[in-house]
């Protein structure tokens, strides 16, 4: 199969980011970005919560914030896609220009604000893929300007639960002004306890899919403690960790630096597997999570994994490496995972919090 990125990828990067990504989703919605698919590795398969995963290399939400391209980005050899964040009523989201590259760090500043087409448009969009092959999960968040915060969660998970094979509570975005205040101990409570009711009401119509917590990089000591005791006490089914970050490592170019928003990329990998390890150590390994931040390679991947994750995702190493990335990691992930004794992703899930286990050459 020819690789088209290649010649695509530096002249899209001469646009606008936002312009380039809208290019690209119009050229998978039209088919030409070839498909990407590499035989599944019997060692990258994994079964987590009652769903089979042929691999565990996910695309983050935001590439596909209006479901216009799940079956495209599966085909590029992801083992699920996730769709959105999603709102229930249409927004803009925040004025342009609102992302911004860094090549020489391989990372993205964005502020979007949740701009996307509303929970209508996205149902629909979901709804005619029913029935299709491939695990896509939909990434659910509140409109700005929405006091009650839970309300617009449950509305969300209501509509979307018979839809998607998994759904994600995103309080963790930087750029919804108070989203990440949800995060407290009293809040995140209730609103989980918000969410996984309205999750219950839509048992009756014969689905009820794991339910998910994203959470930010940002975090205490005192925050990660009170979200793992909450999490394991709401009941729900699992963390993806994280999202992006606020902060700004040394090194950024100043300019670009100064801009406000989320921090992606290489420079969030170390700090995202940190409080990926925590959680995991917080949680007792009790609760699955999923590691997302600065994936670029199947030793990143790796690295994710052993901190605790069952899972991984990536969007923003697709900008600097392409789609045919996604079959490389697989393909390494599987060689690391074999190279270090393991037969199965399982088997090394939390490797580096048993002091037995065979060590990894650094990430």
């Amino acid at each position: 199969m020819i690789d088209l990125f290649p010649v695509a990828g530096p002249l899209l990067r001469r646009l606008d980011p936002e312009t380039a990504h809208g290019l690209t989703v119009s050229a998978l919605k039209t088919g030409l970005v070839p498909a990407n698919r590499a035989a599944a590795d019997p060692a990258l398969a994994c079964r987590l919560w009652g769903l089979d995963f042929a691999n565990p290399v996910g695309l983050a939400a935001g590439f596909d914030k209006n479901a216009e391209v799940p079956d495209a980005m599966l085909a590029q050899g992801f083992g699920f896609v996730e769709v959105g964040s999603v709102t229930p009523r249409p927004q803009p989201g925040n004025p342009r220009p609102r992302v911004f590259r860094l090549p020489e760090q391989r990372a993205l500043i964005n502020r979007y604000g949740f701009n996307n087409d509303g929970l209508d448009i996205v149902a629909a969009r979901l709804e005619a893929r029913s029935g299709r092959p491939g695990l896509v999960g939909a990434n659910v968040g509140k409109n700005k300007e929405t006091a009650d915060a839970a309300a617009d969660y449950a509305i969300g998970i209501r509509r979307l639960a018979r839809l998607a094979d998994y759904l994600v509570v995103n309080v963790s975005s930087p750029n919804t002004p108070g989203l990440r205040t949800l995060q407290g101990r009293g809040p995140l409570a209730e609103l989980l306890d918000r969410s996984l009711a309205a999750r219950a009401e839509t048992a009756a119509a014969g689905k009820a899919p794991p339910l998910l917590l994203k959470i930010a990089p940002d975090l205490t000591d005192e925050d990660k403690g009170d979200i793992a005791e909450v999490a394991l006490a709401s009941g729900i089914d699992g963390l993806i960790v994280s999202n992006t970050t606020v902060s700004r490592p040394p090194g950024l170019p100043p300019a670009v630096a100064a801009e406000t928003g989320g921090l992606s990329g290489a420079p969030l990998k170390a700090a995202s597997t940190a409080v990926l390890a925590d959680m995991y150590r917080l949680t007792g390994g009790r609760l699955p999570l999923v590691g997302c931040g600065g994936i670029e390679s199947g030793r990143d991947a790796y690295a994710k994994v052993r901190a605790g994750a069952s899972l991984v995702q990536l969007y923003t190493a697709l900008v600097y490496r392409g789609p045919r990335l996604v079959s490389e990691i697989n393909r390494d992930l599987a060689a690391l995972l074999r190279a270090d004794g393991f037969s199965s992703l399982k088997d090394a899930v939390g490797a580096d919090h048993r002091r037995a286990s065979p060590v990894s050459p650094a990430a």
